[in-house]
C-alpha cells in the first residue's frame, strides 16, 4: 500500500503556493542563542520586528469578516525561527484575547492551527480531501493523513491535556524528541488577558502512522523555501468559533499543502556573523584510493584559500579534491583571507583513512 501511495503522490503535479509574490522570513538563531522552551519571550528579543507576523496578515475566510481590525477583541503576533543544522521550527505565539475559551476537553477551544510542508511536496494532507480516497478505501487515513505534511491544532491554552491535537495518523510527532511546548498566562476560562506560547515542531517529508523508525525529517536549508501557514480559531463561549483567521487567505490551507504560503529560512543576521569565518566539510569519495573532496563553507568576502591537508601537501583551490598516499588520521586546516581580514579552521583528526 505504501508503494501505491507514493505512486499516487508522485503522479500529482505540485501547484503553486497561495499568495504569489508574498514571502515570510524565518529567523536564524545563532547556535549559542537557541530559545529555551519555557513560555518566556526574552530569548526572542534578538529577533527583529521585520520578522513579526501579526493580525494584519490574517484574513477570516469562513465567517466573511475579512481582516481583523478590532485588536481589543483579538490581537496576535507570531515569530518563527530555526537553527542551522537542526530540522526544527521554533515559534513564539503572543496573543491578547478578550475571552479565552478552554473549559471543554475538546476541540471547542481557542486554537492556533499550524500546517507545515517542509519539502514543498504540495497536495492534500487530509484524507477526505485526497483524490485517492476512494481508491485506498480503509487505508486512506494511514497512507495519507498528515504523512507528507502535518497539521497541529494547538490548544491555547491547554490545561490538563495534550498541548496539541495532531490532525493526522501519527500523534507521536507531538512529543519529545520531535516537539515541545510551554505556556505563560494568568487568566481563567472566560477571562481576557495575554498568552505567551513557545514551541517547536519537526516537519516531516514522510511521517508514517506506526512510528518514527521509517520517518524522514524535512531538511531545513538556508534560503530554501518551505510551505507553512496558520490560522487562529477564536471561540467566545458556547457555539461555533467567531472567526477563522488564516495566513493563507484560503480556508483549505488546513488540509491542502498547496494552499500554504512561502517561508524562507534566513541566513544569520549581520550582527551575529563574523566579517570573515572559515569553515569546511569533506567527503571520502573512494576509501580504497583515499580520495577526499573538501568543500569550503566559509562566510564573508573570501578571496584566497589555503588548505593544509595534514600530510605535508597544500592547495589554494576553493573546493579541492585530494588523494592521500597513506592510511592514517589527518588534521586538516583551512586558511582564508579577504578584505575584512583572515580566518582559519581546524578539524581535529576527523579524517580517518585506511
Amino acid at each position: 500500500m505504501r508503494n501505491l501511495w507514493l505512486a499516487v503522490m508522485l503522479a500529482v503535479p505540485v501547484p503553486a503556493l497561495e499568495r504569489p509574490g508574498v514571502e515570510f522570513k524565518i529567523f536564524q538563531f545563532p547556535a549559542d542563542r537557541i530559545p529555551s522552551i519555557d513560555g518566556k519571550a526574552g530569548d526572542w528579543d534578538i529577533v527583529p520586528e521585520s520578522y513579526v507576523i501579526g493580525m494584519d496578515q490574517l484574513k477570516d475566510t469562513v465567517k466573511g469578516k475579512g481582516f481583523q481590525t478590532n485588536k481589543a477583541d483579538l490581537d496576535v503576533r507570531v515569530k518563527v525561527g530555526w537553527v542551522r543544522g537542526l530540522n526544527r521550527l521554533y515559534f513564539l505565539y503572543e496573543a491578547t484575547d478578550d475571552f479565552w475559551d478552554f473549559a471543554e476537553a475538546s476541540r471547542h477551544n481557542d486554537i492556533f492551527e499550524v500546517v507545515v510542508d517542509g519539502d514543498l511536496s504540495g497536495g492534500p494532507l487530509i484524507a477526505g480531501m485526497h483524490e485517492a480516497t476512494a481508491l485506498l478505501k480503509d487505508d486512506t487515513f494511514f497512507q495519507i493523513h498528515g504523512v507528507h505534511a502535518q497539521n497541529y491544532h494547538i490548544f491555547t491554552p491547554a490545561p490538563d491535556r495534550e498541548w496539541a491535537f495532531v490532525w493526522g495518523c501519527q500523534p507521536w510527532i507531538r512529543d519529545l524528541p520531535y516537539a515541545n511546548a510551554a505556556y505563560n498566562y494568568n487568566f481563567k476560562h472566560g477571562e481576557g488577558g495575554k498568552l505567551t506560547l513557545e514551541f517547536w515542531i519537526t516537519p516531516f517529508d514522510y511521517a508514517p502512522y506506526e512510528g518514527p523508525a521509517r520517518a524522514i525529517e524535512s531538511k531545513l536549508v538556508e534560503n530554501r523555501l518551505i510551505g507553512l501557514s496558520w490560522s487562529v480559531l477564536d471561540y467566545d463561549g458556547p457555539g461555533d468559533y467567531k472567526g477563522f483567521w488564516n495566513l493563507s487567505h484560503k480556508t483549505t490551507m488546513y488540509g491542502d499543502a498547496s494552499d500554504l504560503v512561502a517561508f524562507r529560512p534566513m541566513p544569520l543576521e549581520a550582527s551575529f556573523r563574523k566579517a570573515i569565518d572559515a569553515k569546511y566539510s569533506f567527503m571520502v569519495l573512494d576509501m580504497d584510493r583515499r580520495l577526499v573532496a573538501f568543500t569550503d563553507q566559509s562566510t564573508g568576502n573570501v578571496e584566497k584559500w589555503r588548505w593544509d591537508f595534514g600530510d605535508g601537501t597544500m592547495s589554494t583551490e576553493q573546493h579541492p579534491v585530494h588523494r592521500y598516499t597513506k592510511a592514517g588520521e589527518y588534521i586538516v586546516r583551512l586558511f582564508v583571507e579577504g578584505p575584512a581580514g583572515k580566518a582559519q579552521w581546524t578539524r581535529m583528526r576527523d579524517l580517518v583513512l585506511k
